[in-house]
């Protein structure tokens, strides 16, 4: 019986993941209970009512998911699945529970003990696919329009089973974009904003939002990694901190350096479109300077990231979005927020905020 709803997270992040999943389902009057188990890398949210689980994987919207990488409908955990044969009683399974799916999905979740166990899913897909193809339980050729089917291992010869809808999951493999650190770019850091503009800006709107010759102010950027990414694109960058900036980027002429406290700095310019802020500091603070930026129309759009605290963490970050929302709102300003705990995030979450200008009805709050 496919009751449960299985998450992919960053390992040590399972209790607010957990959390979250369980008010977000409330919130939609779906109840059940999290089974969560420290460090393990996933969230097993197992609903009161057995149809519920594919109402969430259709109605609850991934991207409002802040501490969640993936999201599908799983079943009971297989266990002690045969060596000699694991497919027969995975493809059997899978018959039950979905159709003429687009693609296919053997993962494990992002932990060092599962290192080894990615070896053995790389080799198993293959004669699974074949297998889950030859009973209809895959389409012959991939189709990313049709449910993904999901086989998640979590020890040798144990998994769950299940699928997710391909418009309302992570496109990417175990929710974790794979990029590559730039060899130029001056911190690792870039791969933060970098994976931030993947996940929270459509493909095919980069071109328009993401333009070359517009205006970006990069606040606490030294020594430059998130700077890198928006020189890369061809903007124009106001880079502001008190320490030094990478050379290679000056070199650029992209860039003006302004030695001053990000908190403290008030652009002259009117027509800036990105601001992003990736400094240490309380996340009520930045996101206090967030909410001020966007109030006086000092940007567009901005990517920001939240250092959390030890504890709450996700009632301290749905706490810091509802004052952004109704501060924003008592001054009739329209944005959508996006949050994500990105996988090259680590004690911290990364927003995206971007102002709608117009009575627009995607325009929705999502906090």
């Amino acid at each position: 019986m496919s009751n449960k709803i299985a998450l992919y997270c960053r390992p040590g992040f399972e209790k607010e993941c957990a959390a979250e999943i369980t008010d977000k389902a409330g919130q939609r009057e779906i109840f059940g209970f999290a089974r969560v188990k420290e460090n393990s890398g996933y969230v097993i949210f197992e609903c009161y009512q057995a149809e519920d689980a594919d109402r969430l994987a259709r109605t609850l919207p991934f991207r409002e998911l802040i501490f969640a990488r993936q999201m599908f409908v799983v079943g009971d955990l297989l266990k002690d699945l045969p060596p000699e044969d694991r497919i027969t009683p995975i493809v059997n399974i899978l018959k039950q529970q979905v159709e003429r799916a687009g693609d296919l999905r053997v993962e494990v979740a992002d932990t060092n003990e599962s290192k080894e166990l990615m070896k053995f899913c790389r080799k198993f897909t293959v004669p699974l696919r074949n297998a889950l193809r030859k009973e209809k339980v895959l389409l012959a050729k991939e189709n990313f329009k049709r449910p993904i089917v999901h086989v998640f291992f979590i020890a040798p010869g144990c998994c769950y089973t299940g699928y997710s809808y391909s418009n309302n999951s992570s496109m990417f493999y175990m929710g974790i974009p794979r990029l590559k650190f730039p060899s130029d770019a001056p911190s690792r850091s870039t791969l933060k904003l970098e994976e931030a503009f993947h996940v929270f800006i459509p493909y095919e709107e980069w071109d328009e939002r993401l333009a070359s010759g517009m205006k970006a102010v990069d606040l606490g950027a030294c020594p430059g990694g998130w700077t890198y990414q928006l020189v890369k694109r061809s903007m124009m960058v106001d880079a502001v901190d008190n320490g030094p900036m990478a050379e290679s980027l000056m070199d650029t002429g992209q860039v003006k350096h302004h030695r001053v406290d990000g908190f403290k700095y008030q652009p002259t310019s009117q027509n800036i479109t990105w601001l992003v802020c990736d400094m240490v500091e309380k996340p009520a603070k930045v996101a206090a300077l967030m909410t001020q930026w966007l109030q006086e129309g000092w940007c567009r759009e901005t990517i920001f990231n939240l250092k959390l605290p030890m504890k709450k963490r996700y009632e301290e970050v749905t706490h810091i979005f509802e004052k952004m929302r109704t501060q924003l709102k008592e001054n009739g300003i329209n944005v959508l927020i996006q949050a994500k705990q990105l996988y090259h995030d680590r004690e911290e979450i990364t927003v995206h905020v971007q102002r709608v200008w117009s009575a627009n009805p995607m325009a929705r709050e999502f906090y």
